[in-house]
């Protein structure tokens, strides 16, 4: 079941992440450009969202006390991930015209989803694919880190251990920004040779939004009698959130504000945290009902996130003089062409790949029932008796 909240918040993280790379096609005008100064935000709401929802795709097994079925997972990973991911990168690779900047990595970067990890300045052609990179460094980590914590880690110890992760990271950025910023003074260099390669790309740096995401998929999993007793106050939520997401863009006044890169990311993560709190809640001002057109943008989001840079920069290569400087006009160009890119690529890769992906699990599927992992300890939740709960255990 979709919820219409959720598919609201990813619709307007890709939106976000579009107009702020307008930038590739001369941006979209003085107001244009006040919406998607910001826009690289868009990326961490798409953590965030992943984190919960992949966490509770892990979770919710090992709550139940079964066995982590390990390939299920990465098959449907795969078939999520893949088919159009390759279709893209082979687009990038024996298209010279297809590409927005001439001077693309090594081919193995993308593959292998280690862009993210080797970045150089000035190989920025299909840039966005390192987020993808963080999300596949997820996807491998995640399923063993909480299968190896089950039953091991009690509640109070699963928070130290999130509060760790995020005070390393403030600590890491902070170490990584003062070192680097006195190098490029040194040497008389500029930010954008460190920036990119050092700060804002390697996956240990952009864990706040996954860990936020975790977290609360942790609480309606293990929790699920005070996750419907918050879910009441979900509008409340949604306000402390825009709050917490007004903040962090004021912490990010300039990319390379050393409060935005120390404390900005989880400051950003816990206010797009609440943000999709309130999106899950049937009884928020944006999850009560759908709002025409964002359960499709939703499901074609992935597909344009692959191919919006691209489209927009043949529509500017090749038809700049007739859309380029027309305001509203220019956007509704590049829009519209950027939808129909993103719409070509999910109805004729993305989506086959899911049916794939369903009829090859249902293949699968083993019809008899699993039992307990041996030793799983199933700590009841006090507030839900007879459930499960995250109780001293993982479980609360």
């Amino acid at each position: 079941m979709r919820l219409p909240g959720l598919d609201l918040l990813r619709t307007l993280a890709i939106v976000w992440v579009m107009l702020f790379h307008s930038y590739l096609v001369g941006g979209l005008g003085p107001v244009g450009d006040a919406f998607a100064r910001h826009g690289w935000m868009g990326v961490d709401l798409f953590f965030v969202l992943s984190g919960f929802l992949i966490g509770q795709q892990v979770l919710a097994p090992l709550a139940r006390g079964e066995p982590l079925r390990f390939g299920d997972f990465y098959l449907r990973r795969a078939f999520r991930i893949l088919p159009a991911y390759w279709v893209v990168l082979a687009l990038y690779l024996a298209w010279p015209g297809f590409r927005e900047r001439e001077q693309m990595a090594p081919w193995w970067h993308y593959a292998l989803f280690v862009y993210n990890l080797r970045y150089v300045s000035g190989q920025d052609v299909f840039a966005q694919v390192w987020s993808l990179c963080v999300e596949e460094h997820f996807y491998l980590a995640f399923p063993p880190l909480a299968w190896a914590c089950s039953g091991r880690l009690s509640w109070r110890g699963f928070g130290w251990a999130c509060a760790v992760v995020v005070a390393a990271g403030v600590v890491l950025r902070g170490v990584i920004w003062v070192h680097d910023a006195q190098l490029q003074v040194a040497r008389g260099g500029t930010a954008a040779d460190w920036f990119g390669r050092d700060l804002y790309y390697p996956t240990w740096n952009r864990l706040d939004g996954l860990l936020a995401g975790v977290m609360l998929a942790a609480l309606r999993v293990y929790r699920p009698v005070r996750w419907a007793s918050l879910q009441v106050h979900a509008n409340a939520a949604l306000l402390l959130g825009l709050l917490g997401v007004g903040l962090a863009v004021w912490s990010f006044w300039s990319r390379l504000s050393p409060v935005g890169n120390t404390i900005g990311w989880p400051l950003l993560s816990a206010g797009m945290t609440l943000l999709v709190f309130a999106g899950a809640s049937p009884h928020s001002w944006i999850g009560a009902r759908p709002v025409p057109g964002m359960g499709w943008l939703a499901r074609v989001s992935y597909s344009l996130y692959l191919t919006h840079t691209a489209v927009a920069g043949l529509v500017h290569r090749h038809l700049g003089p007739w859309v380029d400087g027309h305001g509203v006009l220019s956007f509704v160009a590049y829009a519209s062409a950027s939808l129909a890119g993103g719409a070509l690529l999910h109805y004729t890769v993305e989506r086959p790949g899911l049916r794939l992906r369903a009829r090859w699990l249902a293949r699968r599927r083993d019809p008899q029932d699993v039992s307990p992992r041996p030793g799983f300890q199933k700590a009841r939740d006090p507030a839900t008796p007879g459930r499960p709960g995250l109780s001293r255990t993982m479980h609360d």
